[in-house]
């Protein structure tokens, strides 16, 4: 008996020693109030501890998630007010009326190369966390919007934009951090600040490109011609965007991560797992592997595609648009041109900037209360295309005239765009989306150069082609409002 009594003791203690060795590999867990589980040293169960113990807004992680978004949106807006100046002074046209071909093409290199990537930094920022591809995003928008506005040659502009939209992805990796830095009642507002920072983006941006573009030749006593700024006259907005950039950048050392990352063995993986099993209802359990086998493709959602098909033509739309207005408000008035100077159409652009950003925020709400987000569309579409149609005639129109007339215009224009498809389906749409944006601006920049080689043609003259294909894409974009 006393043998037995002491294998009995040591295969005891060998138990004891197994479990402690199991219990050790097994990272530090700690239980919440409602049964979820935290894991020692994983910086997104962190997140979520801070979450829990502070119920209130978390302001200083939105001040990431505002100034992060501000980021991606300045070198897009700043860009169209000195477009066409840039192209003029490459010398890469022979002719004024090939200005807007070439220039389509730089506008569209950026979307280019955000839509070959931006599913994969989605994929990395799953992967490896939000922070590295949000720091990685800051750095491209510092070295490459830098070298874009010290391009001295076309193919250099294009090399430069490209890469910067295609190293740049920040926009969905940010939508995803902004929902996970707050609890669950505070993720409209969180995701209100991107629309926001984007809305300010454009204000902002334009008003960088109008004014600050060719220094030496607007601020004669401040910048020499033969100073830096002299030599590169698109250099000082690309600079303000990218010191700004790199002070977004610093302050990311302080950007708490949200992704889980719970380092764990095989067996310790089990453990977890076995330790949260009895949370889990068993007939909740059966109801998940039965929805997850019956689930259908997304391409086969046809509500959904549908939501993204009208997205991406009013998206398409919306970028052909811009880079047509900013070609047609500065080109000479002898092509149907408006012959604005860079700051009197950066000048609009901001104007037209800060109105959607008020739209958004006070009046599109309780539009889309009353109305319902596809009869607006519909409504907004059918107002737009009047509005295109008058644009050719205002070049009739000068001086304080031709400004207000324009202003309201593109006022109008910009704040009656449909709105409501862009939190559909974010990861595919976003996709879609910027295929569509690439297109846009190469497309809008041949057409308007084919349009400005007949002026004096039958059939819708000169840039009255221009807005007239405008309306037939928001003309299938209300159609397909119906579908």
């Amino acid at each position: 008996s006393s043998e037995t009594a002491a294998v009995n003791m040591a295969e005891q203690d060998r138990n004891g020693r197994e479990a402690a060795a199991a219990e050790s590999s097994v990272p530090l867990l700690e239980k919440k109030a409602d049964g979820v589980l935290y894991v020692e040293g994983c910086p997104g169960c962190a997140v979520d501890r801070r979450k829990a113990a502070n119920p209130g807004i978390p302001y200083g992680t939105f001040i990431y998630v505002w100034t992060v978004t501000l980021c991606t949106a300045l070198p897009i807006s700043s860009l169209f007010p000195f477009l066409y100046f840039m192209i003029r002074d490459l010398h890469v046209a022979k002719r004024t009326e090939d200005i807007g071909f070439y220039a389509g093409f730089v506008g569209a290199s950026f979307m280019f190369g955000r839509c070959l990537t931006s599913t994969l930094w989605g994929i990395a920022a799953d992967r490896i966390g939000r922070k590295p591809v949000v720091v990685f995003g800051i750095l491209s928008v510092v070295i490459f919007n830098t070298l874009f506005g010290l391009s001295v040659t076309y193919w250099m502009a294009i090399a430069t934009r490209f890469l910067l939209g295609a190293l740049n992805g920040l926009l969905g990796p940010m939508k995803a951090y902004a929902i996970e830095v707050c609890r669950p009642e505070h993720e409209p507002l969180a995701l209100s600040l991107v629309s926001t920072a984007w809305g300010i983006g454009l204000i902002i941006g334009p008003a960088l490109g109008g004014y600050l573009a060719l220094p030496a030749e607007k601020y004669p006593n401040i910048f020499s011609p033969d100073s830096l700024f002299g030599r590169f006259p698109y250099f000082l907005p690309c600079l303000c965007t990218s010191v700004f950039a790199a002070i977004v950048l610093i302050s990311c050392i302080w950007m708490p991560e949200t992704l889980h990352k719970h380092k764990v063995s095989d067996d310790g993986n089990q453990s977890v797992e076995a330790l949260e099993a009895h949370l889990i209802d068993p007939k909740e359990e059966v109801g998940q592997s039965n929805s997850s086998n019956t689930k259908k493709s997304l391409f086969k959602n046809w509500p959904l595609m549908s939501s993204i098909i009208v997205y991406c033509v009013f998206s398409f739309h919306d970028m052909a648009y811009t880079e047509v207005f900013s070609l047609w408000a500065e080109s000479d008035r002898k092509y149907g041109g408006l012959s604005l100077s860079s700051e009197d159409v950066g000048q609009t652009l901001a104007i037209t900037g800060a109105s959607l950003l008020v739209y958004q925020l006070f009046m599109y709400p309780s539009i889309i209360k009353v109305l319902g987000p596809i009869k607006s569309s519909q409504i907004a579409a059918v107002l737009c295309i009047p509005i295109l149609f008058a644009y050719p005639y205002m070049t009739y129109l000068s001086g304080p005239g031709l400004s207000i007339v324009l202003n309201i215009a593109s006022v109008i224009k910009n704040n009656l765009g449909p709105q409501n498809q862009r939190g559909a389906a974010n990861g595919l749409a976003m996709t879609g989306m910027s295929f569509f944006k690439a297109i846009a601006p190469a497309g809008a920049g041949i057409v308007f150069s084919w349009a400005q080689k007949r002026q004096h043609a039958f059939f819708f003259p000169g840039d009255q082609m221009v807005f007239f294909l405008l309306n037939i894409i928001e003309l299938l974009g209300l159609v397909l409002t119906f579908r």
